[in-house]
């Protein structure tokens, strides 16, 4: 038996720039970190006393014998691709899925190094990484960027950088401690439950490059900025630069809509410098830059919402227990 954990992500700035679509020409960059809420992954080899091979237990429980009769299709595709029979696999997570944390990546990324781990493998970060962008962008071609997976995988607030080659690298954000305990003390997430695939509102699903060029190139510039900020600059800042960059986020269609932008409006008028809405959009999880002194308020504006306590985490994913 085999465990996986595996962390959700929060994305700050370069969201849309991660899309092949675009940064195969243009290159493109993401602000992100890990966060300690994740999804956990049991894998087992079945024994051979049901009529089914295999058992799958999520939202749903799956019993079959052919990986190609399975409903859940990233399960499906990794477990037909990996010739995988005589298999349990278990699924397990602190917060909803589908609500902008990258919920469906850290899943894979849990799962093919669960499997690995069955066979007595321990699978690299840019493995878990590289295979589920390949099963979730290629063989499902679920429309979506690259940023999830890399930051399951390799957990971290990091500078996720997206060449033109199509290869990326992982940048860890230098920033003194002082300034990142400043950080978290002032950043607040809250769910608003509207539960949405993220391919379903994904910038790449009907990308046009002409329309969202200059959006997406201040998008990414965007991310310089806040380094600057973390570097050498006044924290608040980062809140004034969230603001602005949701302002030019939420003209791209499905991102919002009236409730979100209510909820939004109600926290900035509570004392929040900036938030945003996490993932593609639609809803799911938002996250706003509020200074400690002001977060009463801020929860008091938006009462009835479901607060969620986080820290950051710099580990990725993790096999948690090992049995043979």
């Amino acid at each position: 038996m085999v465990i996986t954990k595996t962390p959700f992500r929060v994305s700050f700035f370069g969201g849309g720039t991660d899309i092949p679509a675009w940064f195969k020409e243009e290159g493109g960059q993401v602000l992100s970190t890990s966060i300690d809420k994740y999804c956990y992954v049991t894998a087992r080899n079945l024994p051979p006393f049901f009529k089914h091979s295999i058992r799958l237990a999520y939202s749903k429980i799956e019993t079959v014998s052919n990986p190609l009769d399975i409903e859940h299709p990233l399960v499906r595709a990794i477990l037909d691709a990996r010739g995988e029979n005589n298999i349990e696999i278990h699924y397990d997570a602190d917060l909803p899925g589908r609500s902008g944390l990258g919920s469906s990546s850290s899943f894979g990324v849990g799962l093919v190094s669960a499997l690995d781990g069955l066979k007595g493998k321990l699978m690299s970060k840019k493995d878990m990484a590289d295979q589920i962008i390949h099963f979730e962008r290629n063989v499902l071609q679920e429309h979506g960027g690259h940023q999830d997976q890399v930051a399951a995988a390799f957990g971290g607030f990091n500078q996720i950088k997206f060449n033109i080659d199509g290869s990326y690298s992982v940048n860890p954000v230098v920033i003194s401690e002082d300034k990142l305990t400043q950080l978290k003390s002032s950043l607040v997430l809250c769910y608003v439950p509207i539960e949405r695939l993220s391919s379903d509102v994904s910038l790449a699903k009907d990308f046009d490059k002409n329309a969202c060029e200059q959006n997406l190139r201040n998008i990414s510039s965007n991310v310089d900025s806040a380094l600057k900020i973390l570097k050498d600059g006044e924290l608040d800042d980062f809140g004034s630069l969230l603001d602005m960059t949701w302002k030019k986020k939420r003209d791209f269609k499905g991102v919002t809509n009236p409730e979100i932008d209510h909820i939004y409006q109600r926290a900035i008028s509570a004392g929040a410098l900036g938030g945003k809405l996490l993932g593609a959009g639609g809803g799911g999880f938002m996250i706003f830059y509020c200074k400690p002194e002001k977060q009463a308020a801020l929860k008091k504006a938006l009462k009835g919402t479901l607060f969620v306590p986080f820290d950051f985490e710099s580990n990725g994913s993790q096999v948690i227990y090992y049995q043979n």
